[in-house]
């Protein structure tokens, strides 16, 4: 009797955030071994992880992105089939307060892993996580071949290692890819992120706190998505026949004003009674439209969102309202 495969392997850098929670969960579910990393492993909390349900399955390991050592020796160990590059400083607004740390955990962190597997001959496909922000403003729906305008340090960062992962899979024949992914939420974001603030502060007035939520340019228009469509997108891209980058994205762009009033609206409350805005807040150098156009997504990959703004919206109020 031959003995059974070896399960499909996924290491996942990242693997605490928002977007390497879910995919972990995904990854479980079509029967692959998952290996994630933190700079400390034994230290790290993995919240998010543990409220899928999921901690104890995953094969946790200490890497720093930014160590090419670390990186090395954890591609040369686990051996993985697949590797997803979710890690680095993954706040917009914060990479305007650490723009070094941003470009080191970012562009520094995908060419290590690139050498890595350069150096190792490793036979692995790479996904990179890029980001809608490397676009700056978009009037119309960014696709695959519109030009990278970033306007926050943490484009750039992301600009950066989408040209890193395109000259690799170019001059040594990785597979290596990038998705150039739009805004995606849940209820895994960091409180620190504008949706996750909002709804949160609408759960806690709706509950009796007497608070006002001060916000920046609610003006602002996003294509907002839900992140575990997302996750998918990003298993697909590396089920391809060949590396390609793709944009992942709803097609519909909104303000921010109608994300708060959507917000509030699920807690049966008038935003307007409850919100101010304070120029203080504004970046430094924002983007005042951001839409993506998933068309090639759809025709190459077969992926389309299941869900857009409002029903992101609704999703996120509903886990809020659960949370004790």
């Amino acid at each position: 009797m031959s003995a059974p495969a070896r399960p499909r392997r996924a290491l996942i850098c990242g693997i605490s955030g928002q977007d390497g929670a879910y995919l972990a969960e995904l990854l479980l579910a079509k029967g692959y071994a998952v290996f994630g990393t933190s700079r400390d492993a034994a230290m790290s909390d993995f919240g998010n992880l543990r409220r899928l349900g999921i901690f104890s399955r995953i094969d946790l390991r200490s890497m720093a992105v930014t160590d090419f050592r670390s990186v090395l020796e954890a591609v040369s160990s686990i051996a993985p089939d697949e590797i997803y590059n979710l890690a680095g400083q993954s706040s917009v607004g914060l990479s305007f307060e650490q723009p070094v740390e941003t470009l080191e955990s970012i562009a520094f962190g995908t060419l290590n892993l690139l050498e890595a597997l350069r150096l190792a001959k490793s036979p692995a496909r790479l996904y990179n996580a890029a980001s809608g922000e490397c676009f700056g403003e978009c009037a119309t729906a960014a696709d695959e071949t519109t030009p990278f305008r970033p306007r926050s340090p943490y484009g750039v960062a992301k600009a950066a290692s989408f040209w890193e992962v395109a000259t690799y899979r170019e001059s040594y024949r990785l597979f290596a890819c990038s998705g150039i992914l739009f805004n995606h939420e849940s209820p895994l974001r960091p409180t620190r992120f504008v949706t996750r603030k909002i709804v949160r502060a609408a759960a806690r007035i709706a509950a009796g706190h007497a608070e006002t939520l001060t916000l920046g340019n609610i003006a602002i228009r996003r294509d907002w998505g839900w992140a575990p469509d997302y996750v998918d997108a990003m298993w697909r891209m590396l089920q391809q026949p060949a590396p390609e980058d793709f944009v992942i994205a709803t097609g519909e762009a909104h303000a921010l004003e109608d994300f708060v009033a959507a917000a509030f609206a699920a807690f049966d409350l008038d935003w307007r009674a409850h919100v101010t805005t304070d120029p203080r807040l504004y970046r430094p150098s924002d983007i005042a439209h951001s839409i993506g156009n998933p068309a090639r997504a759809a025709e190459k990959l077969g992926w389309t969102p299941r869900a857009t703004m409002s029903e992101v919206v609704r999703r996120m109020a509903e886990a809020e309202r659960a949370m004790p």
